[in-house]
């Protein structure tokens, strides 16, 4: 449990780092919220069949709102930041675990978008937003941390399948919400009910969870395939396909 908690801080710490970083240069702040602003309607339009009305619709848009989202998570990441003390008092191993992960993942993405925010102020105004994304997205990030960020979003989504296939957890975390309010984890709370509510209403349709998850790794490999090694002009087109055409 020490060892998950000082996991949970250190994430925290280096997201903090780069918060302020942004906040004390205003103008790459604005770089940090446009790279996800662009990166949010490229999930929409890569998972545009799923988030249509349906029972895949909930769990889509819980993924490209709280891993994919453009909005401000400070909140949470406090509440990360405190957690440590309250972790094994209030929550059981198995969301202690679901907890790190998704702390390690918020890290990681942070990361990746501080540096496409630095390279995005380096392109070209007059280029098109899916010509800057790709530029930066070829010169400032590695290959191989964009797999580890898919690999640990995929990760993430199949503990949150567990969890929803634990008899009584439900009820549990129900339970949890006074003692978590009281601990000043109300954020993360609301987190682990909305995707537990999620993933559980999406694994009530056999096979539905596993389809999903799927999806997701096949999806993000061939849009790491094609903007890594594809041609410059045709990737472009794709993301401008991806995210209506935006300019």
């Amino acid at each position: 449990m020490a060892e998950a908690a000082q996991t949970i801080r250190e994430a925290v710490l280096q997201v903090q780092r780069l918060r302020a970083q942004q906040a004390a240069s205003p103008g790459h702040g604005q770089c940090v919220l446009s790279v996800k602003q662009f990166q949010s309607c490229r999930f929409a339009g890569t998972y545009a069949d799923f988030l249509r009305p349906g029972p895949t619709q909930d769990a889509a848009r819980f993924f490209m709102e709280e891993l994919y989202g453009a909005r401000d998570f400070s909140a949470r990441d406090q509440q990360f930041g405190r957690i440590a003390g309250a972790l094994e008092r209030v929550f059981p191993q198995t969301v202690v675990q679901t907890a790190v992960k998704l702390a390690a993942l918020h890290a990681l993405s942070e990361r990746l978008d501080d540096a496409m925010a630095h390279a995005w102020a380096l392109q070209s105004e007059q280029q098109s937003i899916a010509g800057r994304y790709l530029q930066c997205w070829q010169t400032c990030v590695p290959r191989a941390d964009r797999e580890r960020q898919v690999k640990e979003v995929l990760e993430l989504g199949h503990d949150l399948v567990r969890l929803t296939r634990i008899t009584g957890l439900r009820t549990l975390l129900r339970m949890m919400r006074g003692p978590a309010q009281a601990a000043g984890l109300s954020d993360l709370q609301g987190f682990l009910e909305t995707g537990f509510d999620r993933f559980s209403a999406l694994s009530k349709n056999p096979g539905g969870a596993e389809h999903f998850m799927r999806a997701i790794e096949t999806r993000e490999a061939a849009l790491i395939d094609r903007l890594y090694d594809g041609d410059p002009v045709a990737s472009e087109a794709e993301l401008h396909r991806l995210t209506g055409g935006e300019r």
